[in-house]
């Protein structure tokens, strides 16, 4: 999975955007992003738009959650 720039723009570290994937507690799909919601490695909430593609999936998004995705 490739790390777009856009998903470097609130700071979120590489390694937690794979990790939040792999540990997702919710996700929504749009039809074009689908959003996971998961942990970072110590624990802070993310969501994390990743593009998918057979192929080549893509994040495209990456920043701590926000309220309409985490009560």
């Amino acid at each position: 999975m490739r790390i777009r720039a856009s998903a470097r723009n609130h700071g979120v570290a590489d390694a937690d955007i794979p990790h939040a994937i792999e540990h997702d507690v919710r996700a929504f799909d749009s039809g074009e992003v689908l959003m996971i919601i998961g942990p970072a490695r110590n624990g802070a909430m993310l969501e994390v738009g990743v593009v998918p593609d057979d192929a080549d999936p893509r994040t495209i998004h990456a920043m701590p959650v926000r309220r309409k995705f985490w009560p």
